[in-house]
């Protein structure tokens, strides 16, 4: 059982990490560690100064790269610039909008931003990581009502929450069909999920209820915490597909641990879907060989 620090990282000399929206909270605490441990973190972020400031905290090698997810041109920008391998891709960054917002590309704001960037990002990356792809998700997922004929909240009257949830199962469908897809190509590359716990983050800074806010001031985990179990999902030894969070208070807080989604997320269909419709809505597609049959898939879980 892995403790509640992160003793557990190994040594991470010359692999590159890239974590998303890391110039605060989880991400940040998350690049922190890997970047003592011997990696070379590069923290993409929306605002680069924010991100300099952050880096310049760090001890280790670090570099600043501009990325916003939700924004297809900035993804396709970061990633024309990229050169080298990946050992880990994090896909940290998140957001909570209490009000209907659109994206550049007119996508729902929460769902644009926590899915459909990090899909977009995770296939145009995928020919150069050679290690993990961990996807911060949440166990909000359970509470998920995901329809596939309304991804963008065109015609749904917007919920907060429900957005947010919708996202977060889109993260483990995402997942679990990405590692299905790699393991159908015989690639080596291992997808997982984290789930950080309730975590004291700037998240929760627009949150519209003040029960949610008292909550998150006196029973949240600090962000160093809830790294662990991010941390845990990209170094532990851990089956593709693995879904990671706290061991305590109901997967709220303490040391990480092997944990258990919602009986959506083992739906190949929904999983299919949404990974058919978010190949329509950003045009990037899984781009390691062709997976073109069921039967393909099925033989290789």
């Amino acid at each position: 059982m892995p403790k509640a620090d992160a003793a557990f990282v190994p040594n991470m000399t010359g692999k590159v990490v890239i974590v998303t929206g890391s110039n605060s909270g989880i991400g940040f605490a998350t690049a922190k560690v890997l970047a003592a441990r011997g990696a070379r973190v590069v923290l993409a972020v929306r605002d680069e100064q924010k991100g300099k400031e952050a880096a310049a905290t760090m001890r280790g090698t670090t570099e600043v790269r501009k990325l916003d997810l939700a924004s297809l041109v900035s993804i396709r920008s970061f990633v024309h610039s990229w050169e080298s391998p990946i050992e880990l891709l994090i896909n940290n960054a998140g957001i909570s909008s209490p009000s209907l917002q659109r994206t550049n590309d007119g996508f729902e704001l929460q769902f644009g931003t926590n899915h459909l960037g990090p899909f977009a990002l995770t296939n145009l990356l995928l020919p150069k990581v050679t290690g993990r792809v961990v996807t911060v998700g949440s166990l909000a997922e359970g509470m998920a009502r995901l329809n596939l004929d309304d991804l963008n909240w065109d015609r749904t009257p917007y919920k907060e929450f429900s957005s947010y949830a919708n996202s977060k199962l889109a993260n483990l469908l995402f997942t679990a069909e990405l590692q299905r897809r790699l393991t159908a190509v015989g690639s080596k590359v291992i997808a997982n999920v984290a789930h950080p716990g309730l975590v004291s983050s700037n998240i929760y800074d627009e949150a519209t209820s003040s029960i949610m806010r008292l909550v998150v001031r006196y029973m949240a985990q600090s962000p160093d915490m809830g790294a662990l179990p991010v941390l845990y999902a990209a170094v532990a030894d851990v089956p593709g597909n693995s879904f990671v969070g706290p061991k305590n208070f109901m997967h709220m807080r303490g040391g990480p641990e092997l944990i258990k989604s919602s009986k959506a997320v083992k739906d190949e269909s929904l999983s299919r879907h949404l990974w058919q419709a978010s190949e329509e809505m950003t045009g990037v597609h899984f781009p390691l060989g062709s997976v073109t049959s069921r039967q393909n898939l099925q033989t290789a879980l």
